[in-house]
C-alpha cells in the first residue's frame, strides 16, 4: 500500500508569518519530507492558498518530484484567468486547482456569480478541483450535476475549523447528499482537528464510516493538513490503518493513496 497525503501545506520564509493567522505552524519542504519519511507517507498533495504559496509548492515539487504534487490557487473573480487553464498542468508538478470559499468572504464567490465561468472551463481543460466550502455544500449538487466531467473533491468533510465532536455529525447531511454524484469525492482530512478526545478519536469513527459507506472507498481520500494536526503525523496514519476495523485491506489501499492518485491522474502508481 502506497500512502499519499491528499492535503498539506508548505510555507516558504516569505509566507511563514501568515501561517499562524490560519492556525498553522510553518513547515518548509525539507521539514515536511522528514515527517513523511518518519510516518511512512510516500507522496503528498501540496495545497496552495494564494499565488505566492503556489510558487512555493511548485518549488518544492521541483526539488522533490517523487514526493510532491501541487494543487494550485486561482482567483475566480478574474475571468481572464480562464486563459490559464488550458496549460495549467504543463508546469512540472502541477496536478489541478484548489479553491477556498471561506465563510468570511461575503458575498461568497459561489453566490455572486464569480465562480460560474470556472466549472465548465475546468471540466473542458480536464482539471481536477479541490474545494473547501464550509456551509456551502448545497451549491455543489448543482455544480456537479451540470458538469459531470468535472472531478470535484471536497476538503475536510466540508467542515469549518471550529466544528467539533458531535457537531461533525450535524454537518454530515449536505455532504452525504453529494454521494449520488459520481464526480464528487471527499477528503477525510484533518479529522483529528475536529475531536476533543485523544487518539484514536473514536467519537469520529461513526461519521467516517457513514461517509465511506455512502461514497465508497474509491471516493474517500485520506489526508492530514499536517501543519495544524493535534497529534503526531504517524498517528494520523494509524488512526486509519490500525483503528478502523470496518475497513478492509482493499478499502485502505484506495483510501490511503490509490484513490487520490487515480482522481488526480498522478502517475506513477
Amino acid at each position: 500500500m502506497q500512502i499519499i497525503d491528499s492535503q498539506l501545506h508548505i510555507f516558504g520564509p516569505e509566507t511563514e508569518s501568515r501561517a499562524a493567522d490560519f492556525g498553522q505552524r510553518p513547515m518548509q519542504a525539507a521539514d515536511v519530507v522528514a515527517e513523511m519519511d518518519a510516518a511512512g507517507v510516500a507522496r503528498a498533495a501540496v495545497i496552495a492558498t494564494s499565488t505566492p504559496t503556489t510558487e512555493i509548492a511548485l518549488d518544492a515539487a521541483r526539488v522533490y518530484p517523487d514526493r510532491f504534487g501541487v494543487m494550485g490557487s486561482l482567483r475566480l473573480d478574474r475571468p481572464e484567468n480562464r486563459e490559464l487553464l488550458g496549460s495549467w498542468r504543463e508546469r512540472p508538478g502541477m496536478l489541478g486547482i484548489r479553491l477556498s470559499f471561506p465563510p468570511w468572504r461575503q458575498p461568497s464567490w459561489l453566490e455572486d456569480g464569480s465562480a460560474d465561468w470556472f466549472w465548465p472551463a475546468a471540466a473542458l481543460a480536464g482539471l481536477p478541483v479541490m474545494v473547501w466550502p464550509p456551509d456551502q455544500l448545497d451549491q455543489f449538487a448543482r455544480i456537479a450535476e451540470r458538469n459531470p466531467e468535472l472531478k470535484i473533491i471536497i476538503d475536510h468533510f466540508g467542515l469549518y475549523v471550529d466544528v467539533m465532536d458531535d457537531g461533525v455529525g450535524t454537518k454530515l447531511g449536505p455532504l452525504l447528499a453529494l454521494a449520488r454524484y459520481p464526480n464528487v469525492g471527499i477528503k477525510a482530512s484533518a479529522l483529528p482537528c475536529h475531536s476533543s478526545e485523544q487518539y484514536p478519536y473514536r467519537n469520529l469513527h461513526p461519521y467516517l464510516r457513514q461517509v465511506v459507506e455512502e461514497f465508497g472507498p474509491r471516493r474517500v481520500f485520506w489526508g492530514t493538513d499536517l501543519t495544524r494536526l493535534p497529534c503526531p503525523y504517524k498517528q494520523a496514519v494509524t488512526m486509519f490503518t490500525e483503528e478502523l476495523g470496518f475497513l478492509t485491506d482493499d478499502d485502505l489501499d484506495w483510501i490511503m493513496g490509490r484513490g487520490i492518485a487515480d482522481w488526480l491522474r498522478w502517475d506513477p502508481w
